[in-house]
């Protein structure tokens, strides 16, 4: 639904609200005595406005006609229908209205606080937010399930998706990149959902990281060099717990004269190189045809002359083709997956491939991953809200019918301070991996005391 049919829509709500008794009308004035100014704001707007600078909204130019065109129709109402209105209440309107035209309604203002990492929609009267790791209850709210619907339809029809009653899921992205999902009623029981898990404007680094706490100094400059020497890694953890984050921060050290092909459900990645093609996965149509799995792109990424494949997290039988590509030339490739341990990312890996159709025995699948993954970086999500790198373990290959795994870092706890923070930091387990001669090879140096014991 584009911007202007929904303020036909709102005029038309104006409209029948008119039919309303005397008392109602009354009744409803007191309550909120914005919502009628907002109304006769939004029946003047389809008037005026051009439904060509609303297409081109998003140009500077164009958003300060709009913002004008907005104050006009606020001053206009103003004066002839609503005199006694405060300047703060006409202020306070203003930008509700800028938001809705330009932003994203209500929420606007939690997408561009740059303290909130995750914006969640329980309906239209309840927003939480994540601020700094910890969950708190906002004081935005919508008007009623039908604005959260509108917002949801902002966000989804851009990219070519759409949510009803036959599709009511969707995985969506903002332009900045933040992923989104939106489900709805009668799966939501509570009124329309949205979870928006927002990226930073500026792609965090691996000093970043560091800040953080996440990884170390060390660890790092570890990490730099396995990208370097284009070991196969795959990022595992909790949901929220970082992993696309860190991809990011990994893909960061592929050297800027390879070419890297990025496969996600919805892109997100933020990649600085210049030879970066990215490709998105597309869902049904509303007839069920059009579908392009992640699986049926990363085929399509191996006929692209890929120095670097990047799949942005691994869910289902894509695994099997991830595996292959590992195996057949395409080293240096890095994905994401949800488990809870290294262990479990392999077993996870296993029912993945399983998924895939293909009737493999499990020693021929787990020979498979053995031969493909280099090293697991297990990410976890901690009691304070904290992002920590908790394992980097190698994977050395099978032994009978297992799959033989070794941690060289984890991380190890000392306590908690008084406001509840976790103090502690990774530490070396002093066994060096099979890879270490490969630095060596390609003209790395690492500090020869990186896996003493402390």
């Amino acid at each position: 639904m584009s911007l202007l049919e929904r303020l036909e829509k709102e005029k038309k709500v104006t409209t029948l609200n008119r039919s309303e008794t005397a008392e109602s009308k009354l009744r409803r004035h007191r309550v909120d005595p914005l919502l009628q100014f907002k109304a006769k704001v939004h029946e003047r707007l389809v008037e005026t406005i051009d439904p060509e600078l609303l297409k081109n909204s998003e140009y500077e130019e164009s958003a300060e006609q709009i913002k004008a065109l907005v104050e006009e129709a606020i001053a206009g109402v103003g004066e002839e229908e609503f005199p006694d209105l405060p300047r703060a209440e006409r202020n306070k309107l203003r930008d509700e209205v800028i938001s809705e035209v330009l932003g994203f309604g209500p929420i606007t203002g939690l997408l561009q606080d740059d303290s909130i990492s995750e914006i969640m929609v329980n309906g239209p009267k309840q927003v939480f937010v994540e601020r700094h790791g910890k969950l708190e209850l906002s004081d935005v709210t919508f008007r009623d399930d039908a604005h959260v619907l509108q917002i949801i339809d902002k966000i989804v029809s851009p990219l070519g998706r759409r949510i009803d009653e036959s599709s009511p899921m969707v995985d969506a992205r903002l332009p900045d990149g933040s992923r989104v999902n939106a489900i709805i009623p009668p799966l939501a029981l509570n009124g329309p959902t949205i979870t928006i898990r927002k990226f930073s404007r500026d792609p965090l680094t691996v000093n970043d990281l560091i800040r953080f706490g996440t990884i170390n100094e060390q660890m790092a400059e570890f990490l730099e060099a396995c990208v370097k020497i284009r070991l196969n890694i795959v990022v595992s953890g909790g949901t929220g717990s970082g992993k696309t984050t860190t991809l990011n921060v990994l893909s960061s050290f592929i050297p800027p004269d390879e070419r890297i092909i990025t496969v996600e459900d919805a892109a997100e990645l933020q990649l600085r190189q210049e030879h970066v093609v990215s490709l998105e996965a597309r869902p049904a149509n509303i007839e069920g045809k059009g579908e392009i799995s992640i699986r049926d792109l990363v085929k399509n990424c191996l006929r692209m002359r890929p120095d670097r494949i990047v799949v942005g997290e691994v869910r289902g039988g894509e695994a099997l083709d991830m595996l292959q590509a590992m195996n057949t030339g395409h080293d240096g490739s890095l994905t994401t997956g949800h488990a809870n341990s290294p262990r479990d990312m392999l077993a996870r890996l296993e029912t993945m491939v399983l998924m895939s159709g293909m009737d493999l025995p499990v020693r021929a699948i787990r020979e498979q991953i053995a031969s493909a993954i280099d090293l697991i970086i297990q990410q976890a999500r901690l009691k304070d809200g904290s992002r920590r790198i908790t394992h980097i373990t190698e994977v050395q290959g099978m032994e009978g019918d297992v799959i033989v795994l070794q941690d060289l870092f984890v991380f190890e706890q000392k306590g908690v301070t008084e406001d509840g923070k976790i103090i502690g930091q990774l530490r070396s387990t002093g066994i060096r991996p099979k890879f270490w001669e490969r630095f060596a090879t390609a003209g790395i140096s690492l500090p020869p005391d990186l896996f003493a014991i402390y």
